[in-house]
């Protein structure tokens, strides 16, 4: 999907709205490039970032467009800066063929049958065991391809996520969501969208095509 000065924007203003819930901690923190987990026997990789000063005081997940990677998400949100200012970590996981099983049925996962709702949950279940992270303050944001699996995980894993920030993607018509607990949402949606519709019906991506629900009838 191509990325517009309009959606790039809108991205970092989502994403910068989840930093009220965190706390203050020093503006040092230590990278990890690369790294790896088994997954249903797939290796699946993600660039985990960790501020300093003690243990993070929150994760955010921030889910790359189709096309892209964790490093480009990364690259493209700056994000690293801010959980560092707010002293929480932030993991960028890669999809694979560059996209995500959100549950549209377009993309190359979805159509083999990945679990990402069930890897993104093992990765978070590991990495807020290993950094001492609070299970309360776990949250998700993403753009266009992200968002679309950003709400996904809400609506499955309510019990994991208290809050999202989607930006540029909804749901499939196809994708029930009965979340199990409320979960916060701030979406961000545009009218001159050229590759999700804001009022919903066909929309094709990377992976092809899919029927989604409109961004009003998202947030009702």
């Amino acid at each position: 999907m191509l990325f517009t000065p309009g959606r790039l924007r809108a991205l970092v203003s989502a994403a910068l709205v989840v930093l009220s819930w965190f706390t203050a901690a020093p503006a040092s923190a230590v990278p990890v490039p690369s790294a790896q987990i088994d997954y249903g026997g797939t290796m699946r990789t993600y660039r985990l970032h960790l501020p300093a000063g003690g243990p993070p005081s929150g994760l955010v997940v921030n889910l790359h467009a189709a096309g892209a990677t964790g490093a480009d998400q990364a690259a493209l949100t700056h994000y690293d800066a801010v959980a560092d200012a707010y002293g929480f970590a932030v993991v960028y996981p890669d999809g694979i063929d560059y996209s995500w099983a959100d549950g549209r049925g377009a993309s190359v996962p979805d159509r083999q049958g990945v679990d990402d709702v069930g890897f993104i949950a093992t990765l978070v279940d590991r990495l807020v065991a290993e950094n001492g992270i609070p299970r309360g303050r776990v949250y998700a944001t993403g753009l266009s391809a992200g968002g679309f699996m950003a709400n996904r995980l809400a609506c499955d894993r309510a019990d994991l996520f208290a809050a999202i920030a989607p930006v540029a993607g909804t749901l499939g018509t196809n994708v029930g969501c009965n979340p199990s607990r409320p979960v916060s949402v701030l979406a961000t949606y545009g009218t001159a969208d050229p590759v999700v519709p804001f009022d919903g019906g066909p929309m094709t991506g990377r992976g092809g095509g899919s029927t989604v629900v409109s961004g009003p009838a998202m947030v009702d």
